[in-house]
């Protein structure tokens, strides 16, 4: 809306603050409001005051804000020159909201687990640590809530349950990782791995609808969601890496094999599985463009999914990857306390002898587990990939409104 004052006869208290007005000052206008001879809306100002002042002047509007790091730096100035900004951050609240509908409209119970745990466990990841003053005793953030999320299932609290979470990894920083980010878990008793490839894909369609309004995603917006996914195995995939089917090879020997083909070296590799994840990661995973469920993963490299009946070695896992990266993990859940408990004593043999010395075994979650859990499905989605997926942002970075920058050195002399 325009505002008008004649100079002339405008009071000198008036005229005073009019040429102390900057770009970007909030004001308070009173008077009559009347249209100009070309139909413009104007208010004749009878009385005008400062609401705020503005000390730094915004960005201009025609270039807008351009320096990228600045932009995220400096997100509040980014958000008032750039419509994109506010778009994107829009959406990927969007999706937050979406999803949140999605599951409660389907009998799931949205509930709260500790970010601060005395355990880290729920996924292979370093964690943030801390320490309690009071209680004199470390802490770490979480990397995941799936032992938490566990022990409600166990304890009835719900047949259904998610937590739209944030979790903390301790780990290095890239277009698509942060520190600091959200994630969906979810889990559902009496169902499996298939029951969460369904329900996977509801979400991502109806997140990316209501975000966007549409259904196609990407960076190009050339990836259409609306139809079934595919499934690829990852076990025929390596196998086709290699050159032999790997099923029939050994760890040492599939090493060997792996090494002649692979760019980094497969000695940190202490498992079959984990050498076929290696395979995978370098040789397919940038390949798989379209919506996708990566199925037969090895088991040594899933400690909390459930061994196919078929083949112990392969679990009941699918990863979902869309744009050439991962945004979705699912599987029929452990629930023998035995075997769960063998599992994660090797799982900790091994983080310890990689130098994880602040690892160790979640007895409470075992425990838990010994009183019964039912057949369970469970899974996670990564919600800040899924906002880059609807918005077609290059970068994590443009969806998270605060990321984690390197601060700045300032000279102090």
């Amino acid at each position: 809306m325009q505002l008008f004052t004649a100079l002339k006869a405008a009071p000198e208290a008036l005229l005073a603050l009019l040429n102390n007005l900057d770009i970007g000052d909030f004001m308070q206008a009173a008077g009559s409001v009347r249209r100009t001879s070309r139909g413009e809306l104007t208010v004749d100002v009878s009385e005008l005051h400062i609401l705020a002042k503005s000390l730094t002047p915004p960005p201009e509007k025609y270039h807008g804000m351009v320096d990228v790091e600045q932009r995220y730096r400096r997100r509040s100035a980014d958000l008032i020159a750039n419509q994109d900004s506010r778009d994107r951050l829009k959406a990927r609240f969007g999706v937050v909201s979406a999803v949140r509908n999605l599951l409660t409209s389907r009998g799931f119970m949205e509930v709260e687990t500790p970010m601060l745990q005395p355990i880290y466990g729920g996924a292979n990841a370093r964690p943030f640590t801390t320490h309690h003053n009071s209680l004199d005793i470390d802490l770490f953030l979480r990397i995941a809530p799936e032992l938490y999320l566990k022990r409600l299932l166990i304890g009835g609290l719900s047949d259904k349950l998610f937590e739209l979470n944030r979790n903390f990894r301790n780990e290095g920083l890239s277009i698509r990782h942060n520190p600091e980010f959200t994630m969906l878990e979810a889990y559902q008793a009496y169902a499996d791995v298939h029951d969460m490839k369904e329900l996977v894909e509801s979400i991502v369609r109806d997140s990316v609808s209501h975000a966007s309004g549409r259904s196609l995603v990407g960076p190009n917006s050339d990836i259409d969601v609306s139809q079934p996914f595919r499934s690829l195995s990852m076990i025929d995939e390596a196998s086709r890496a290699v050159g032999v089917d790997v099923r029939d090879l050994d760890h040492a020997t599939l090493a060997k094999i792996a090494a002649g083909v692979l760019d980094e070296d497969t000695k940190s590799a202490s498992s079959w599985g984990e050498v076929i994840e290696q395979i995978f990661e370098q040789k397919v995973e940038q390949k798989l463009w379209e919506p996708t469920h990566v199925v037969d993963f090895p088991s040594d490299i899933s400690p909390l999914a459930k061994p196919s009946a078929q083949d112990s070695r392969i679990a009941e896992r699918f990863e979902t990857y869309c744009a050439g990266m991962e945004i979705a993990n699912a599987f029929s859940e452990m629930n023998d306390p035995i075997a769960q408990r063998k599992v994660l004593e090797i799982q900790l043999e091994t983080a310890i002898a990689n130098g994880e010395f602040d690892k160790s075994l979640d007895l409470d979650f075992l425990s838990a587990l010994e009183l019964g859990m039912p057949p369970s499905g469970g899974l996670g989605i990564g919600i800040d990939r899924l906002a880059m997926l609807a918005t077609g942002a290059p970068s994590i970075r443009e969806v998270i409104a605060f990321p984690l920058m390197r601060p700045l050195t300032h000279d102090t002399n």
